[in-house]
Order: structure tokens, then C-alpha cells, then sequence
């Protein structure tokens, strides 16, 4: 991993009063919803957080669904999840869509009072009957029970879906966007007698209910952290944040321990 993670980088810094746009990427604004002092330190100091390692089987669930509902895009069909959820829609056709899935474009949108270019990579659109159209999130695990998106460290998930309701709005296309988001949650079966060469998956899809009011508050608050030239405070509840202090204090200890021999 080292050879890829250098440590300090020099380039995509946010500079105060500095003219143009500052790309902003979905997932960065969701780090500063975790926590306002690793964001700072990584977009303002350049120092971010060491990359996981890729979920790659992740990334082929993703890729084949995506190939997937592109077959009912192209003949604009109903998949079948949708008969059996109830949901009346076909998938989004548009010439964008397949900037809008690019991780390295995606949907864009520049927010002038801030001077952020914010972007973010959709997995899906779908349209209903009405002519609104439905953000779709892929969603991939391996767990026994039922999957849901309950659990407190799931709000991200819900705040992906808003974000992306919140760039869909902002098209210069004027579309008509569902508060109704929908998660495609596949969950991957372990109560099989054997492996077999082979791993089976139940899909569940889920409708969520979002609310994007709170993006525009929440980009003119990073815009103030980014502007200061305070570190934010550490946060309890980041790892990071608490990594960082323990390996302070036991330095501080350690050299303490040394001056004193």
C-alpha cells in the first residue's frame, strides 16, 4: 500500500480567496460530516487518511448490476424487482448517464456561494410513470438476517441518496426528482452447504425517503472550515482523531522518559 499512499500531497488544496472553483467530491463532504478536523487536515494541509483496502468483490456486484438494469435501460423494460416491489418506473435513459456513473466526472453542479464544484458518481436513475425520476444506491454485504438501513453508521448511505437527489435538481435539464430514493441491497448467502465455485446473493431493494435540505447549509459550513486558519477541534467518537492523540501522548511520554535517563 505504500507505494501508492505517499503520506503529504501538494495538489488539490484549498487555498483561501484563491479564484475559480474548488472540486468537492460527494464522499469528501460526507468526511467532513465524520469529522471536521480530518477534513481539514487532508483538503486544507494535504495530509489525508491512509486508503482502505478495495472492496473488489463489492466493485463486481456494482459492475453486474449496473450491466444489468442497462439491459432494461436500452429496451426502457421494468426489471423484474420492480413488479415485485411495487415500483412503477423503467430505468433512466439519458446521454449522460454514463458521465453521471463515472467516478472521476459524475453528476456535477457549481454552488457559487461557496465556489465548490460539487460532484458525485450516481449508480443508478430510475423514472416513473409520472415522469419524476428515483436516485438508485447499490448497496452489497455478506450477513445472516435481513439487510435494512437502520443502524446509526447507515446514516451515510442516506446522506449519498440526498446528495445525489440534491445534484439531480440542480441539472440544467430541470428534472422533476422523487423525494423517494430506492437502495438495491443485495446480500450475499452463507447458509449454503458448500462453496461450489460460486456465491449467491438475495436482493432486497428498499425506498428511502430523503431530505437534501440540509446540503446547502452544510457546504457553506465546510466553506468556513476551509477559510479558517483554525484546526478544527478533535472529535471523540473519529478513530482517527483518537489515534492521533494516543500516539501524541505516548511520544510525549516516551521523550519525557528519555530526557529524564
Amino acid at each position: 500500500m505504500s507505494q501508492y499512499y505517499s503520506g503529504k500531497r501538494g495538489r488539490n488544496l484549498y487555498e483561501p480567496n484563491a479564484k475559480g472553483q474548488f472540486r468537492l467530491s460527494r464522499s469528501r463532504i460526507e468526511n467532513f460530516l465524520k469529522c471536521p478536523r480530518c477534513f481539514y487536515i487532508d483538503r486544507r494541509l494535504g495530509v489525508d487518511q491512509p486508503p482502505g483496502y478495495p472492496f473488489t468483490l463489492n466493485s463486481a456486484v456494482d459492475a453486474l448490476l449496473k450491466k444489468e438494469f442497462n439491459i432494461h435501460r436500452a429496451e426502457q423494460s421494468a426489471h423484474p424487482l420492480f413488479s415485485q416491489y411495487g415500483i412503477d418506473a423503467v430505468p433512466f435513459e439519458h446521454p449522460m448517464m454514463d458521465t453521471w456513473r463515472e467516478t472521476l466526472e459524475g453528476m456535477q453542479y457549481f454552488h457559487e456561494a461557496s465556489g465548490f464544484l460539487v460532484t458525485g458518481a450516481v449508480d443508478d436513475i430510475w423514472k416513473n410513470s409520472k415522469g419524476e425520476l428515483h436516485v438508485v444506491d447499490y448497496k452489497a454485504t455478506a450477513k445472516n438476517g435481513e439487510v435494512s438501513i437502520d443502524a446509526e453508521w447507515q446514516k451515510g448511505y442516506k446522506n449519498q441518496i440526498e446528495m445525489y437527489q440534491w445534484l439531480l435538481r440542480r441539472q440544467k435539464d430541470g428534472f422533476a426528482v422523487s423525494s423517494v430514493g430506492y437502495f438495491v441491497y443485495v446480500n450475499g448467502k452463507t447458509d449454503a452447504k458448500a462453496f461450489d465455485s460460486k456465491l449467491e446473493f438475495e436482493v432486497k431493494v428498499i425506498p428511502y425517503e430523503g431530505d437534501d435540505s440540509w446540503v446547502e447549509g452544510k457546504l457553506m459550513e465546510i466553506k468556513e472550515c476551509l477559510d479558517s486558519e483554525k484546526l478544527p477541534p478533535a472529535s471523540s467518537d473519529c478513530d482517527f482523531c483518537v489515534y492521533r492523540k494516543a500516539v501524541q501522548d505516548e511520544l510525549l511520554k516516551f521523550s519525557g522518559a528519555k530526557s529524564a535517563e
